[in-house]
């Protein structure tokens, strides 16, 4: 997803497209992988230094539910990435510095055989370990 899809999609579901939020998509849209509150709020920081941590945290979860970010959970904190929408795929996720590699692959043939008489509303498949920089 880029900043205009992001923007657009936030005016589909009745929201302003402010200088803050703007800020916020420009920080993903930059970032190459899942990156905390914290590293926003570090970020924003240096163009402001009055960050709201509420009004922050409001629209990471603002962009969530809207589906602007995906999020992943590493070392019992929540992250944040900008939203892969073009096609169907999954991430490796680095445990260390947060970047992310699409794999191609997905395990939901085996899995819906597995469970035939279920009925499957989605799925999610990360892998997590150190990316070629980080070892």
């Amino acid at each position: 997803m880029n900043i205009n899809e992001a923007i657009d999609l936030l005016k589909e579901n009745g929201y302003k497209a402010t200088g803050k939020r703007k800020d916020i998509l420009n920080y993903f849209a930059d970032s190459d992988g899942y990156r905390t509150a914290k590293d926003l709020i570090k970020f924003l920081e240096k163009k402001d230094d009055a960050v709201s941590f509420d009004t922050i945290y409001r629209n990471l979860h603002l962009y969530n539910e809207v589906g602007i970010l995906e999020t992943t959970e590493l070392n019992g904190e929540k992250h944040f990435r900008m939203n892969c929408t073009h096609h169907h795929h999954h991430h490796f996720i680095c445990n260390k510095c947060g970047k992310t590699k699409e794999i191609e692959v997905c395990p939901m043939d085996e899995v819906t055989r597995s469970l035939a008489n279920y009925e499957i509303d989605g799925h999610k498949f990360e892998i997590y370990g150190l990316c070629p920089t980080c070892q």
